[in-house]
């Protein structure tokens, strides 16, 4: 029964996945039918952040009181009905309704099944939960592409996402029952879960430490994202159709580093996976430094999707062994809302850097944010030795 409902868990993950790049496959379409300036995208992703950061934060007290299975599925079918309200939207008023309900869903996904999966399943099925994200986000703007192909049929792109969210919705009600059978037989540590407040959590310096490994983390995955393409468009001089496909190499990178920390994770411990991942990710910074031909950006920009892409699910499994399991609910919930303003701010700080100085400083900017990473990874060493041992 526990692999039958890791499946089902893994199925989730790929539903988290399914909204997040949507959207800005659909968007050169979208703002163009409703005469909008570009940057009104802005807008509609600070709305879903901000409902991410929301269920993130209270996510605890949601788990605590409703179960993870109950929370799942809601929050399943929450996206699917935005979603679907996407679909059926005319105009930028309702795209920011509907984002709303769309990160208030995703942030209650992504705080219940990392949680429990830290909690009940092993390192190796950590990694993999996230490389089934990344199926997600593949499998969305490659579907909304066909529809964009027929007349810019945007519309017809998010309702056929919607038909695929519905089902994974369905799945996960329907699987309520399977989830108390496998806690039943279990004896899960959901039932000892302690509910802390913000203010409490804060005052643990080695988890201040924790999260601050992950926030920089996301923030150099999230800016990545973002400006990778421009990066090697205006820093590197590649044509911007083939800087856009060369920065797939980057979200490759990561899927892999993910699918290759899953099979190290029965030989090495989470921590030294974090490490190996970080050197990774300093070679691949170097190696943007050291020289001027453009592809060695290129292949740099995948090194750090493949060493920097682990660091997130190694990470979120060490909460509960470095914390307790009674307290890994309650810290999980706030490290996702933290990475999530991490991932929210740190591209428009890049934004300025690159208007003023240019997209060429993207090499420095991950280097300032990885050093940020490593100083809190520094302290949280440091911070451990005076915790007890779970």
């Amino acid at each position: 029964m526990t692999i039958l409902l890791l499946i089902i868990i893994y199925i989730s993950y790929i539903g988290l996945g399914i909204p997040d790049s949507l959207f800005g496959a659909a968007w050169p379409v979208i703002y163009r039918e409703f005469d909008l300036p570009v940057s009104a995208s802005s807008l509609v992703s600070m709305l879903i952040y901000a409902g991410t950061i929301f269920s993130s934060f209270m996510g605890a007290r949601m788990i605590s009181k409703f179960g993870t299975a109950k929370v799942g599925s809601l929050s399943t079918i929450l996206t699917a009905i935005a979603l679907f309200g996407f679909a059926k939207s005319t105009g930028l008023v309702a795209f920011c309704f509907w984002a709303i309900p769309l990160g208030i869903g995703a942030g209650a996904i992504d705080v219940a099944m990392n949680n429990y999966v830290a909690l009940h399943y092993n390192n190796m099925q950590m990694n993999f939960l996230h490389c089934f994200y990344g199926v997600g986000v593949s499998l969305s703007p490659y579907l909304m592409s066909f529809a964009l192909s027929d007349h810019s049929d945007w519309r017809r792109g998010y309702m056929t996402m919607f038909v695929f969210q519905a089902i994974i919705a369905l799945i996960m009600t329907v699987s309520i029952p399977l989830w108390k059978k496998v806690q039943f037989a279990n004896s899960t540590e959901e039932d000892i879960q302690k509910v802390l407040t913000i203010k409490e959590i804060v005052r643990i310096p080695a988890v201040r430490s924790h999260v601050g490994v992950m926030m920089f983390s996301c923030g150099i995955e999230s800016t990545c994202l973002i400006w990778g393409a421009t990066f090697l468009a205006d820093g590197k001089g590649f044509e911007p159709d083939r800087a856009a496909a060369l920065v797939t190499l980057y979200f490759i990178g990561v899927t892999l580093g993910r699918f290759v920390s899953g099979f190290l994770a029965s030989k090495l411990r989470p921590d030294t996976l974090v490490y190996a991942g970080q050197t990774v990710t300093a070679l691949a910074i170097v190696l943007m430094f050291i020289t001027a031909n453009p592809y060695f950006s290129v292949a740099g920009l995948f090194m750090i999707g493949f060493g920097n892409g682990s660091l997130f699910p190694n990470m979120t499994h060490l909460t509960p062994l470095n914390f307790g399991k009674e307290l890994s609910q309650s810290i999980i919930g706030f490290q996702m809302g933290m990475c999530y303003i991490a991932i929210m701010l740190t591209p428009p700080v890049f934004s300025l850097v690159a208007q003023f100085v240019g997209a060429k400083m993207f090499p420095v900017y991950m280097f300032i944010i990885y050093l940020l990473m490593m100083y809190s990874t520094i302290l949280l060493r440091k911070r451990l030795k005076h915790l007890p041992v779970y």
